[in-house]
């Protein structure tokens, strides 16, 4: 997949939100600049401390409602099993995400999984069991680190 540069994904976000009724506020459009500044997983205090060398004080209650609303408009992914987050590269499509980590690296690529997971989700409906989301972590080794 190829990555949009920062300025590029800035713009689409905003017109993404734009679509949605939302609004893509300075602030939380800077918050977003921050991760994709980082790139890959990027952790909330990471964030909080960017945007306190560029503003001074800021406070994380601020930080973390900017990413909540980044995540629910679908900029974001929140990756709960690294405690953080990352750009979503599939603004213009309703998906379900498998993010791949590599172990060695800790590069994180984003894949459009949205058949494989439905069919995940099914066989949990069957078993009484409704997920509230479907992005799945997957962690192993990128080509560029497996050995030759």
């Amino acid at each position: 997949m190829t990555l949009l540069p920062p300025a590029q994904f800035l713009a689409a976000a905003e017109k993404h939100c734009a679509a949605r009724g939302a609004r893509l506020t300075a602030l939380r459009q800077k918050i977003l600049a921050l991760v994709l500044a980082r790139g890959g997983v990027v952790k909330a205090y990471q964030v909080l401390a960017d945007l306190q060398a560029e503003r001074g004080q800021a406070a994380p209650p601020t930080v973390y409602r900017a990413l909540d609303f980044l995540v629910e408009h679908g900029l974001l992914h929140r990756v709960d099993a690294l405690n953080g987050y990352m750009a979503c590269q599939h603004l213009d499509c309703q998906h379900h995400g498998l993010l791949l980590v590599c172990e060695c690296c800790n590069e994180v690529a984003e894949i459009d999984a949205t058949s494989s997971l439905d069919q995940l989700a099914s066989v949990a409906a069957q078993a009484g069991f409704q997920p509230r989301r479907q992005d799945v972590l997957l962690t192993g080794l990128c080509k560029d680190c497996q050995p030759s």
